[in-house]
């Protein structure tokens, strides 16, 4: 059996730990920018707004309650759209929904607009039944993922992979007061060099995927 690999050849463990990662020659993964990649671990607290008019807006806070990134829904456009944008409010990316797709397919395009040339990265379920969430991810028209999400939304937790190295993991957090106000929260944790911008857009895409997933099976079940 294959054993999952991770940045660092001296470590051992089957699940990279993010806390000893941090060292001299850290690959980096952009892209959305090489700006949001730091040469250590990152932990993210991805913070669904208890006011929402469309269910899509997250403040995204680092481990000392900063603001990192925050992602406004739109409720009135034809498609449904997802703007991620940075701590001094700069729009960075577009994400819409794909239509007429079978698989739950979210792009993500550069910048305000969905232009084909702004085109960054599309993820989409990888198979259309699924008992465990998977997500491909091609950037820009690759035709093969270059990226993978693998776990399971209602099991509260996904690793996302880069072949088949960890670069982030995130685990969503229930909390009573957290229930009641309908506030999902969830931690991630980005690894040395992993662009946690993208990240963060990964995260929100699965929520979405996931979120019409849910609301399908309330349908067939009323």
């Amino acid at each position: 059996m294959q054993t999952q690999q991770s940045y660092f050849p001296f470590q051992s463990q089957s699940q990279p730990q993010p806390q000893n990662l941090a060292g001299p020659n850290i690959r980096t993964v952009a892209v959305v920018g090489q700006q949001f990649c730091a040469p250590y671990p990152i932990e993210l607290t991805v913070q669904k707004k208890v006011i929402s008019f469309s269910g899509g807006d997250f403040n995204v806070l680092d481990s000392n309650g900063n603001l990192f990134l925050s992602v406004d829904g739109r409720v009135l456009s034809l498609r449904d759209k997802r703007i991620l944008r940075d701590q001094q409010g700069n729009l960075l990316l577009t994400m819409k929904k794909k239509l007429l797709s079978l698989h739950e397919t979210w792009e993500a395009y550069r910048g305000e607009g969905t232009k084909q040339e702004n085109l960054i990265f599309t993820a989409g379920k990888s198979t259309l039944f699924q008992l465990r969430t998977s997500l491909n991810v091609y950037l820009g028209n690759n035709c093969h993922s270059d990226f993978k999400v693998k776990g399971s939304f209602f099991e509260r937790s996904c690793t996302i992979y880069q072949g088949r190295t960890v670069i982030a993991e995130m685990r969503r957090k229930y909390t009573v007061s957290q229930v009641l106000m309908g506030r999902d929260t969830f931690t991630v944790t980005v690894y040395p060099g992993v662009d946690y911008a993208f990240i963060v857009a990964l995260v929100v895409i699965l929520d979405e995927i996931n979120k019409e997933t849910r609301e399908r099976e309330a349908v067939a079940a009323a």
